[in-house]
């Protein structure tokens, strides 16, 4: 796995936008920052969110690459079945942890849950 690609789980982004200095650092010298379209999702359903973060999100999705989700992509969708029947992953997480692996980055999160997936580089802050 290349060092300097990043795929950021919502816990990440909810960190690094309220200022997280150990993620801004982390992230200073990434070739590339990326947020699964199911990060995008979690984030943007929060209850609470006011039009100040929504405007902030909107901000940091310009300085990102979303990652999507297409049914076409058979490859993808099988490694989300088999990661989420193999480790017994929620769905979003499985979804997330099989596009990281497909794009050949590291995860960001954390979430414990994919810590169980050996494949996948977990880097906490």
């Amino acid at each position: 796995m290349s060092g300097n690609r990043y795929l950021l789980d919502t816990n990440a982004v909810v960190a690094l936008l309220q200022g997280n200095s150990q993620l801004l650092q982390l992230l200073q010298n990434a070739d590339w920052v990326g947020i699964s379209v199911i990060s995008q999702i979690e984030f943007l359903a929060f209850s609470g969110l006011s039009q100040e973060d929504k405007l902030v999100f909107q901000q940091f999705l310009r300085r990102v690459e979303v990652v999507s989700l297409m049914s076409g992509d058979t490859v993808l969708i099988e490694q989300v079945i088999q990661l989420r029947q193999q480790y017994r992953l929620k769905l979003p997480d499985a979804i997330i942890a099989a596009m990281a692996l497909q794009i050949n980055a590291n995860l960001v999160t954390l979430d414990q849950e994919f810590a169980k997936v050996s494949t996948l580089k977990v880097i906490g802050w």
